[in-house]
């Protein structure tokens, strides 16, 4: 019978150590994907932030064109008389 009783709580104790070591992994596995999650983010901010500089500079090239071109139209009209 106390061989029945040592064998239960050595299984008992066995288990448990499982069940820490496996709450340790859990939260290591847990601190790696926040760290991978978190440099995600600030790769995606950045490629955000390169592409927002990229439409600003086509924004101003756009409209200094246009610009060019409303000022060539503006002296291609000549005032006078309409017909």
């Amino acid at each position: 019978m106390v061989e029945v009783a040592a064998a239960v709580l050595g299984a008992a104790i066995t288990v448990s150590a499982m069940g820490v070591g496996a709450l340790g992994s859990r939260g290591r596995e847990g601190r790696d994907a926040l760290i991978r999650l978190a440099s995600s983010v600030d790769n995606v901010a950045e490629r955000l932030e390169q592409l927002h500089e990229d439409i600003r500079a086509d924004r101003k090239e756009y409209y200094s064109r246009l610009n060019s071109i409303e000022q060539r139209v503006a002296r291609l009209e000549v005032p006078g008389p309409h017909v």
